[in-house]
């Protein structure tokens, strides 16, 4: 069974670990959500465009029988 750490502790040991963590600066967060930005428009513009595509497709092979 695993010890019960008391609630102090515990905060004195997140606040040790988050000092270690290395923390991005403002202009390396500000390129990484451009390029979010930037990835997901060409992601939408694909699927949109492969959307279309494809209902024109199957409107076309529904449309042979009729």
């Amino acid at each position: 069974m695993a010890s019960k750490t008391n609630p102090f502790a515990f905060l004195q040991q997140v606040r040790a670990e988050t000092s270690k963590v290395t923390w991005p600066s403002r202009r390396e967060t500000a390129i990484s959500t451009l390029m979010v930005f930037v990835m997901v428009s060409f992601a939408a513009a694909f699927f949109f465009g492969a959307d279309q595509l494809l209902g024109w497709v199957m409107s076309l092979i529904l449309n042979v029988g009729a």
